[in-house]
């Protein structure tokens, strides 16, 4: 892909969605870890330098792809809540059902756990305050949102909701960062099983994780 020098605001806002799009692309490939500025400006058909005219650092760019992707999958997960949880289900058994498909919703999509991870060791570095200001006013409408998905269907939680949906999504970033496993521990796990007995898929790890958080926090009759 090539461009012309853009001189219009239309031509510029093409510009920025093709460098979000070309990143996305690129994580689709690779962790968060390998995507590099220059790679992305190799791919994108622009100089450096001109990549940094639209976003001021790799982070920059990848910050607001957290909010895109984070903002797409709240939709998705308002409709599949909707059709999982019971209404008329007991708490416990809601509680259940919810930690169920969070975490089923939230394993299908690696790239957004891996941002997850990234988000406060490597994606809130090597941006300015404007940036970082920007990033955290649209987390926090995103945590707001989901904040009232789940008080919609768990309302028993009380004032105890936000801090569990962030917590959700800090185990989501944590517990991503060991899927998949290197060839080297798969290799020493298939050498000496036992070694592997705490090993868990991301969905399993995750259904465990939110289920022991909601369950805690769950007012006792």
């Amino acid at each position: 892909m090539t461009f012309q020098r853009a001189r219009s605001e239309e031509q510029r806002e093409v510009r920025r969605r093709a460098i979000l799009d070309t990143a996305a692309a690129m994580l689709d490939e690779m962790p968060v870890a390998e995507v590099s500025l220059n790679e992305l400006s190799r791919r994108v058909g622009l100089a450096k330098s001109n990549v940094l005219r639209y976003f001021e650092s790799r982070e920059a760019v990848l910050l607001e792809l957290l909010d895109a992707f984070l903002g797409t999958w709240l939709a998705e997960l308002s409709d599949e809540l909707a059709a999982g949880v019971e209404a008329q289900a007991a708490p416990e058994a809601r509680a259940h059902q919810l930690a169920e498909i969070l975490s089923r919703s939230l394993a299908e999509r690696v790239v957004l756990c891996d941002l997850f991870g990234a988000q406060g060791g490597v994606l809130e570095h090597n941006v300015s305050v404007e940036v970082v200001k920007r990033h955290k006013r649209a987390s926090l409408t995103r945590l707001a949102d989901m904040t009232g998905l789940v008080r919609r269907h768990l309302p028993e939680l009380g004032d105890d909701v936000q801090m569990f949906c962030l917590m959700s999504l800090v185990s989501a970033g944590a517990l991503s960062a060991y899927v998949p496993p290197p060839p080297s521990l798969l290799a020493a796990y298939a050498d000496e099983p036992a070694l592997g007995v705490l090993h868990m898929e991301l969905h399993d790890a995750l259904r465990a994780a939110i289920t022991a958080t909601l369950v805690g926090v769950l007012p006792r009759a």
